[in-house]
């Protein structure tokens, strides 16, 4: 390989400096994963479950991105960012919990693949909300 090509692929693997919560990717993946749930699940759901499945997991899918970013605020003050995170992964366990139900109650309303694959999405999502406060203690911050 030409040595411009790995120094190329080498700035590729950089990190980009985190400015804002929109950078992290746990909050790119969470609110990409919510576009598709409220789009493309919760609508097909019997109307039996308006009040109850439906609705949990609206709010599960819209708190975790909303979390991120609140938490990304109180980034300084560790207590307050670690809660913050806490309660994302918390979300993230209950959106697996509701998909799965999704999944096994109405197999042919939305999909086992899609579903599936939001499952990896939430439960990878909360591991990288776990690691987070340890990853963000040995950030140093880069002028954008």
């Amino acid at each position: 390989m030409e040595r411009s090509t790995v120094t190329a692929m080498k700035n590729d693997l950089k990190k980009k400096p985190i400015t804002s919560f929109r950078n992290l990717d746990v909050y790119q993946n969470t609110y990409k994963a919510m576009l598709i749930v409220m789009k493309e699940i919760i609508p097909k759901l019997p109307e039996s479950e308006k009040y109850d499945l439906k609705d949990q997991l609206a709010r599960s899918v819209k708190a975790i991105p909303r979390l991120i970013a609140e938490g990304y605020a109180k980034r300084h003050q560790k207590a307050g960012f670690q809660k913050y995170l806490d309660d994302a992964m918390a979300e993230c366990n209950e959106t697996i919990v509701s998909l799965e139900e999704c999944r096994d109650l109405y197999p042919e309303r939305v999909g086992v693949d899609l579903c599936n694959r939001l499952v990896d999405t939430y439960d990878k999502s909360g591991r990288q909300l776990f690691k987070l406060p340890t990853a963000w203690t040995k950030f140093k911050r880069r002028a954008p």
